[in-house]
């Protein structure tokens, strides 16, 4: 059989066994889909763009345009927010209830859109805390324009901010896909639903995971490679991990954890003050004003002189 007589006889029936698979899963209709992701990342960028006018915008702007550019934005911003919010409420309701009011959904959305948009000046004011830190924090810091520009920590705190606020709403599709969004563009993977205080700052960021249920204090820094995880899953009789219990540490105020630390378990507390060392695992509480280290490694060094083959250089 030929390709183009194949095409004619079997694609359609692989189509209709596709789409019959699809709609026992997907809600195709409602699901906010590729595009809606998309869409989401252009709110970001609207809300960055309003949290920091001049920076993240294309163009320059005159300082007396200022608050029309800011307003601009956030209207668009809201308005695109909106549409995703009301799409994501009719599929969740779609998903569990016989019937839902498309009125009632869109009311929802933008209740969930203004209370966020009212909280755009404390995020703003968070952040500034977060910029801070890395400068006091980061001896290679030379400014802060320097950091709000280049340092991975802040854009991923400036998306999480924004995606927490969301989460506290019971949004939940739309922050965790800004926090992968985040995890894309810096390598660092916060939930959304993790708590952070203010002046927190991940130094260099890569592969750092902290787990949806843990609580970070004021003034806490973290370096690369740190895992606040949990340390097993309760199963219910099905055998399915157990959601909505806590399963992630608790970080208090002014602890420092070096690079490629490991802390597990919901109810692990780093008591505040405390510094944890580099490569270090921990499952347990930590009292304030601790110190954890691992044993500093002796590694044998060999005498890099090399033998007189009788040449000369």
């Amino acid at each position: 059989m030929k390709l183009n007589e194949w095409l004619n006889t079997e694609v359609p029936n692989i189509a209709h066994s596709l789409n019959e698979i699809n709609q026992r899963y997907v809600d195709i209709e409602n699901s906010i889909g590729f595009s809606g992701k998309d869409k989401i990342y252009k709110v970001l960028h609207k809300f960055q763009a309003v949290l920091f006018p001049g920076f993240y915008n294309c163009q320059p702007i005159d300082e007396t345009r200022l608050n029309v550019e800011i307003s601009n934005n956030l209207r668009e911003a809201a308005l695109d927010l909106r549409d995703i919010l009301e799409k994501v409420m009719i599929y969740n309701r779609n998903t569990t209830e016989s019937v839902y009011n498309q009125q009632e959904c869109r009311e929802q959305a933008d209740n969930i859109v203004m209370t966020l948009i009212n909280k755009l000046p404390t995020i703003r004011q968070l952040i500034q805390t977060d910029i801070q830190a890395a400068y006091n924090g980061d001896p290679a810091a030379v400014s802060t324009e320097e950091i709000l520009l280049s340092y991975p920590s802040i854009i991923a705190m400036c998306i999480h901010r924004i995606a927490h606020e969301l989460y506290k709403l019971d949004v939940k599709i739309v922050p965790r896909i800004m926090s992968e969004y985040t995890h894309q563009l810096t390598g660092i993977d916060i939930h959304p639903g993790a708590s952070i205080g203010e002046s927190f700052f991940i130094d260099h960021g890569t592969g750092v995971v902290i787990g949806e249920t843990c609580t970070i204090g004021k003034n806490v820094k973290i370096y690369q490679g740190v895992t606040l995880g949990a340390l097993s899953f309760p199963l219910d009789e099905n055998g399915n991990p157990i959601k909505g219990i806590k399963r992630h540490p608790d970080i208090e105020d002014n602890v420092i954890i070096y690079a490629g630390a490991t802390i597990l378990g919901g109810e692990t507390k780093i008591g505040h003050d405390s510094i944890l060392g580099s490569n270090i695992w921990v499952t347990h509480s930590i009292s304030p004003y601790s110190r954890v280290y691992n044993s500093q490694p002796s590694p044998k060094i060999s005498n890099g002189q090399m033998k007189n083959s009788g040449s000369e250089m």
